[in-house]
């Protein structure tokens, strides 16, 4: 199993440390980086790679090393530099050296090592072919090094407490997407996902592949029992299978998490500022702003609007994809994109909050809230959800109840395109409470208080009716 180790240094890790942290692995090694720098690859010299290094992040945000190593974790007070190696585990010497690069930060700046044992500075010998460390850039669409490559599949072994959307990570994926790969993540069973990493992962061909105690693979979000066979991890049926370890685990939860996914459509002015809708929900749902966002996690940078909007606009015409974070007392995690329509600048968001028990879930502020992005951020749908699951923000390899639906509100764009008179009538017990203008009606549909699984008919039945309004064939 592959080993991940984290320098959490109190000052920035500049050039000097860095070279100093990059010669524990002798002289006689490469370096590599990708076409940004946000991750470099310290290789033999025949290109064979031995430790990836994220880019040193700095820190603003608390709570971040809790949430994604563990609640025992040290850290420097905040702001701190996290700086992450990942060992291959083709290489033995891959995993000590490793521990010798973020010692040796640590060493030289300050701070602490995770795991706590990786303390080591020393020089780790490699087998090499050619004198000195160079630098080279990978050339465009490279696969950042993985444990396993086949033709079809690319996997990724890990192995701790919480598996983030890394900048590796993330680098990992759009590489095995331009390649026409499958990405699949393999954990023991007690690793769990943060929600944007399983976003990412999105469904078939990816997989979150869990080995089973009791011998053999499952699929950590559907339990299928899975096989290796032809260079990838497929489904050992059929018939289908579901692993005992995926069921016998499962257990009822207080916990729930409120899910609200939303899409706003702005006009593309020049004092647009993004984010707006997002803090809008979080103040609604938390009674306070996010704490931070960044574009993988750990997140690191403090809530800015204004920061948001320069990315989006250096990033234009490309969406801009990015994650935001609550603070450690009130768990909440969101993703927020960015993309430019015909219609204007599109924001989608999907926004999780997790509370302790069911009671304290602000179904009541919903509706509230609802009203308030159709006023002010151009609302075009957005739908709740509340679901029996942990209240961190964490995915286990178990089975766990699916959401079930609270809420559905059509902005006013779509009421008019459906027509009012037929978006007004559904075929639905419960009728719409109309919000906006009479100029500009949007229409807010309740559908229950997330315990009864019939919302999920409710809702077909609603999303039926309003595509077969008069105007929707326009």
């Amino acid at each position: 199993m592959t080993k991940d180790v984290i320098a959490l240094t109190e000052k920035m890790p500049h050039t000097p440390a860095l070279l100093a942290a990059l010669h524990a692995g002798g002289p006689d090694l490469s370096l590599t980086a990708d076409d940004d720098g946000a991750v470099i690859q310290l290789c033999t010299a025949a290109g064979r790679p031995l430790v990836s290094v994220e880019a040193p992040l700095l820190v603003h945000v608390p709570g971040e090393a809790e949430r994604l190593l563990g609640p025992h974790v040290t850290t420097p007070r905040p702001p701190y530099w996290w700086t992450e190696a990942r060992a291959s585990t083709a290489v033995p010497e891959a995993e000590p050296l490793a521990d010798s690069i973020c010692g040796r930060l640590t060493m030289l700046l300050g701070g602490t090592t995770w795991p706590r044992e990786a303390t080591s500075t020393a020089v780790v010998e490699t087998a090499q072919e050619a004198d000195g460390i160079t630098a080279t850039q990978l050339p465009d669409g490279a696969l950042p090094a993985v444990d396993v490559l086949t033709e079809s599949t690319a996997v990724v072994l890990a192995d701790r407490p919480v598996l983030g959307l890394t900048t590796w990570l993330s680098g990992v994926l759009r590489a095995t997407a331009a390649a026409g790969r499958a990405l699949h993540i393999v954990t023991p069973p007690h690793v769990r996902l943060t929600l944007p990493l399983r976003t990412a992962l999105g469904g078939t061909p990816n997989r979150w592949v869990v080995k089973n105690p009791a011998g053999g693979y499952y699929d950590g979000l559907s339990g299928a029992e899975l096989i290796w066979q032809n260079g990838t991890f497929a489904p050992s049926g059929p018939p289908a299978k579901v692993a005992d370890a995926f069921t016998e685990g499962a257990a009822p939860t207080h916990d729930r998490r409120l899910t609200v996914t939303l899409r706003t459509i702005s006009s593309p002015e020049a004092d647009l500022v993004l984010g707006g809708a997002l803090e809008t929900a979080w103040r609604h749902l938390t009674g306070a702003p996010p704490t931070g966002w960044g574009t993988a996690e750990p997140v690191n940078l403090p809530w800015s609007p204004r920061q948001l909007t320069d990315l989006a606009r250096r990033r234009f015409p490309e969406p801009t994809h990015t994650l935001a974070v609550g603070s450690p007392d009130r768990p909440a995690i969101a993703t927020h994109r960015t993309t430019r329509t015909t219609a204007g600048v599109a924001e989608e968001v999907t926004l999780t909050v997790g509370y302790p028990a069911a009671q304290h879930v602000p179904l009541d502020a919903i509706e509230p809230l609802a009203a308030e992005l159709v006023d002010g951020y151009g609302l075009t749908a957005m739908l709740t959800t509340l679901t029996a699951a942990r209240a961190d923000l964490t995915l286990r390899p178990l089975l766990t109840a699916p959401p079930i639906p609270v809420a559905f509100t059509l902005g006013a764009r779509d009421v008019g395109a459906t027509g009012l008179a037929h978006a007004r009538r559904p075929p639905l017990a419960v009728k719409p409470v109309q919000l906006g203008t009479a100029r500009d009606p949007a229409l807010h549909y309740p559908l229950g208080d997330g315990t009864d699984p019939a919302a999920w008919t409710a809702l077909q039945i609603l999303t039926a009716h309003l595509e077969s309004g008069p105007g929707s064939a326009d």
